[in-house]
């Protein structure tokens, strides 16, 4: 038997099962890793996950091991791995064209399938659709925290559903990473059986708006570098959402263009210098730069 042999499982006394039974060894003899603890996901809709484990040789060397996680820093590996796995399966569908160098053009971030541009006065707020879907919102963020409240109006053509009270750092999640599955999960059920698509968004207490903000200001910083200096500036690890506000920030700038680059759906962005507008030249043994 080599080390470092995979299962996979509902949960890790499942994975240890089918190792015990795959390699004749008693389970109380099995020596393993658990690589993931697995997730249920939410409501077993999305962000299913198996638990995973590695059993090592009983007879080979093994490292001692680290000092485990334990209490709250364990829940909240398995939590982070739980949400990470949500969001993955949730948005790993944003449409992008793949290069064969591994750098990937700016999304283009299409419509859903028979999405629409919907007027304000097509968006009945009182419609069955918008009330399951403030119901549905509603026992979602009381399973994860107390006292938050849920309002609807319209914005921009379409549906916002805002949340205000509650503990609105765990509502958002790292990256706003619990907020983005939160509204996968809304936009699933308010849309399940409709004929005509309703676009909409969650918000926390303005957090979407502010967060737009902040990131436009960091992108036409971030395209001033790169005009001064002739070097592309990256922004690393956002989600395809704040990438959208980046490649929509910097669209109408001639000097600058953006693409992002990496797997998965948190990506980086990187703003380069277009050749035509930034040419390098010596003049008396200096660099200038021609714009």
């Amino acid at each position: 038997m080599k080390p470092g042999l995979d299962f996979v499982g509902k949960n890790v006394k499942e994975a240890v099962e089918k190792a015990s039974e795959e390699l004749q060894v008693p389970t109380d003899k099995i020596k393993y890793d658990v690589i993931s603890n697995g997730s249920s996901g939410i409501f077993g809709l999305v962000g299913v996950k198996k638990a995973k484990i590695r059993v090592s040789h009983p007879g080979s060397e093994r490292k001692k091991d680290k000092t485990s996680k334990t209490g709250h820093d364990e829940k909240d590996r398995v939590r982070e791995e739980s949400i990470k796995s949500l969001v993955d399966e949730a948005f790993n569908g944003t449409g992008y064209k793949k290069k064969s160098d591994g750098l990937r053009e700016p999304e283009k971030f299409l419509k859903p399938d028979g999405a629409s541009k919907i007027d304000k006065t097509d968006i009945d707020l009182s419609s069955e659709q918008i009330q399951i879907g403030i119901d549905s919102l509603q026992k979602i963020i009381d399973l994860i925290t107390t006292d938050a409240k849920v309002s609807v109006e319209t914005e921009q053509n379409r549906v916002m559903f805002n949340i205000v009270g509650g503990n609105a750092g765990v509502l958002i999640g790292k990256r706003g990473q619990n907020l983005e599955a939160i509204q996968y999960l809304i936009d699933k059920i308010v849309n399940k059986k409709s004929e005509k698509r309703i676009r909409l968004q969650v918000d926390v207490e303005g957090y979407l708006k502010t967060r737009r903000e902040n990131l436009t200001k960091l992108a036409e910083k971030l395209a001033e570098k790169t005009k001064k200096t002739g070097r592309p500036s990256t922004i690393g690890q956002i989600s395809a959402q704040d990438r959208r506000t980046v490649h929509l920030t910097l669209k109408a700038d001639k000097e600058v263009r953006t693409q992002s680059i990496g797997d998965g759906y948190y990506r980086k962005l990187v703003i380069f210098p277009r050749k035509r507008n930034y040419k390098r030249k010596r003049h008396n043994g200096k660099v200038s730069a021609d714009r």
